[in-house]
């Protein structure tokens, strides 16, 4: 698979049109996609960027398909919450703690922890 395989392939898996691809990447029409998609038009580094931000992917794995470079479909919210883990030891040991735990345990602990801080509103 190239690069102008992995652009379509992550477009629909994503659900994205070709005219919305266009618009995240910054061109005019659906027409620049669909001859990228057909390996009609070259596209440069910065666009590579571009396309990689747009489907939620790395440049490497655009440009080479290597699975170890693929995510970077994490939401702004999920990313959030990693650096808080990465940055708080004690976040990441409760997290550790948790990790096996069935949503009832982790519901409990919820509860406990709010009795703790006093958290009467949860």
């Amino acid at each position: 698979m190239n690069i102008y395989d992995r652009i379509k392939t992550l477009r629909l898996a994503r659900g994205l049109s070709q005219y919305e691809l266009a618009q995240k990447v910054g061109y005019e029409g659906r027409s620049a996609i669909s001859k990228v998609e057909r390996g009609e038009r070259d596209i440069s580094q910065s666009m590579i960027v571009k396309y990689a931000q747009a489907l939620g992917v790395t440049p490497t794995y655009l440009l080479y398909g290597d699975e170890k470079e693929k995510p970077y479909d994490i939401d702004d919210e999920l990313t959030e919450y990693l650096e808080y883990l990465k940055n708080r030891p004690e976040m990441r040991m409760l997290f550790s703690t948790l990790k096996g735990a069935t949503k009832e345990d982790v519901e409990r602990a919820v509860k406990i922890i709010e009795a703790l801080r006093g958290d009467t509103n949860g």
